[in-house]
């Protein structure tokens, strides 16, 4: 049977802004028609109601979401590096098969909860590489959320843990889950041999996928690039056969404006993190010369991608007064584009006939007059993730009155409260990881 979501108003389109008042017909997970509900459909009432797209995360670490509140007790880092060293990396290498599930389950609550339908996840576990993207891939896949996966490929581990991840992402790429794709997760240049480099190309090509990399995120790593390797960063992804329309370029702060043409003349995607690149104090993206081709991602800072379109807006007004309002509106929505090539489905990131069914039903007051031409000033200075009321993915409602409907959220946080306290002590044992740029301590 037919559902039909009645009565409300239908973002349909996010760049450019579309408006229509109609009801929304689905039927085998994709969007069957908008106008007058089907006679015999199931009924779902969003009468004073806006029914937008569902939001597409382009950067995300899920593992992130177990170390909220985590105790610290090393010298606090003086730089980007030392962040890495003595957080992340140990983080990493706490993981195990039950903390990496919690922490899945808890970070895609976050992202569903706050209207996010696919999350293109970048994950690392050192100690537990085998079937890590399996885990993830089913934990995403019991709450009903989309995602392109992969495993982050580094040196730094050593060769042995290079070549685990390496086997991780071929095996998950020919694994078949239905709501889950994979790509080729690599580290970044600072921490790749070029013969690492070059097999996450090869696996990747001959996958027929691309790689998803972090890129320049911090000035080490073009440093590293141009002592050890002679070029900088991006030249270095080109080389090695990394840098096509199939990749995505995590970060890219500190690319000049070379490398900015480079990166365009590819086709890849470029996902912007503002609020990590805040966070973390590493410089600001050249988002504005980097143009059409940038997405938007959290970084692992929380999920919710109402909040990160925001911050990304106010972040590039604040350099230039030349940013329009419709601007992080298109870079959600070629981030919703990057994923619908993932999956075969161009049309992901727009509510019309054919598209899948990824959607989410706001109730939102709108207290002033909403129409196209204004309804990027509504998603900045009034949307949030407070109005989601029901996320749809793939046809399917995943979130209900603002609970998901196949998990218990209470025994989800539990769980992931149980798993953190696990993963903290293990992490306490940890010394500060000894790789840096230029291969070693």
């Amino acid at each position: 049977m037919s559902i039909a979501l009645t009565g409300g108003t239908v973002l349909t389109s996010l760049d450019p802004p579309s408006l229509v008042v109609a009801d929304v017909a689905i039927e085998d997970g994709a969007v069957t028609s908008l106008g007058r509900a089907p006679h015999g459909a199931n009924r779902i009432d969003c009468t004073g109601c806006l029914i937008v797209p569902g939001n597409v995360n382009a950067h995300m670490h899920l593992y992130s979401a177990l170390s909220r509140g985590m105790p610290y007790r090393l010298d606090p880092p003086n730089d980007f590096v030392q962040i890495l060293q003595r957080v992340w990396w140990r983080l990493d290498r706490a993981l195990d098969a039950g903390s990496i599930r919690a922490s899945a389950l808890a970070g895609g609550m976050d992202a569903v909860l706050t209207g996010t339908t696919t999350l293109v996840d970048h994950h690392a576990s050192p100690d537990a590489v085998d079937g890590s993207l399996d885990v993830i891939a089913q934990a995403l896949g019991d709450i009903g959320l989309r995602s392109v996966l992969c495993y982050e490929v580094t040196d730094r581990d050593g060769p042995e843990r290079a070549a685990a991840g390496l086997e991780e992402n071929r095996r998950f790429l020919k694994a078949g889950w239905p709501l889950a794709r994979g790509m080729v997760g690599a580290h970044a240049s600072f921490t790749l041999s070029d013969e690492t480099l070059g097999a996450c190309a090869e696996v990747a090509r001959d996958a027929g996928v691309g790689v998803h990399i972090h890129v320049a995120e911090d000035a080490a790593d073009q440093r590293d690039a141009e002592v050890r390797f002679g070029s900088r960063v991006v030249p270095r992804l080109a080389r090695t056969g990394v840098l096509n329309g199939s990749a995505l370029l995590a970060h890219c702060v500190h690319v000049d404006a070379e490398e900015i043409d480079t990166i365009g003349d590819a086709g890849a995607t470029v996902a912007h993190n503002p609020r990590s690149n805040m966070n973390n104090s590493v410089g600001r993206a050249p988002v504005g010369a980097l143009g059409d081709v940038v997405a938007l991602g959290t970084d692992g800072i929380g999920a919710d991608m109402f909040a990160e379109s925001a911050t990304s807006y106010w972040r590039r007004r604040e350099e230039s007064l030349d940013a329009p309002v419709t601007w992080p509106l298109a870079r959600l929505a070629r981030g919703a584009a990057f994923a619908g090539r993932a999956f075969g489905q161009p049309a992901l990131g727009r509510i019309e006939p054919g598209a899948p069914a990824d959607l989410v039903v706001l109730e939102y007051p709108d207290v002033t007059p909403l129409d196209g031409p204004n309804v990027a000033g509504h998603w900045l200075f009034g949307m949030g993730s407070h109005h989601v009321r029901d996320v749809m993915v793939a046809g399917e409602m995943v979130v209900a009155d603002r609970l998901l409907t196949r998990l218990d959220q209470d025994e989800v946080a539990a769980k992931a409260r149980e798993q953190a306290e696990r993963l903290w002590r293990r992490i306490d044992e940890l010394p500060a990881h000894p790789f840096g740029p230029g291969g070693g301590s």
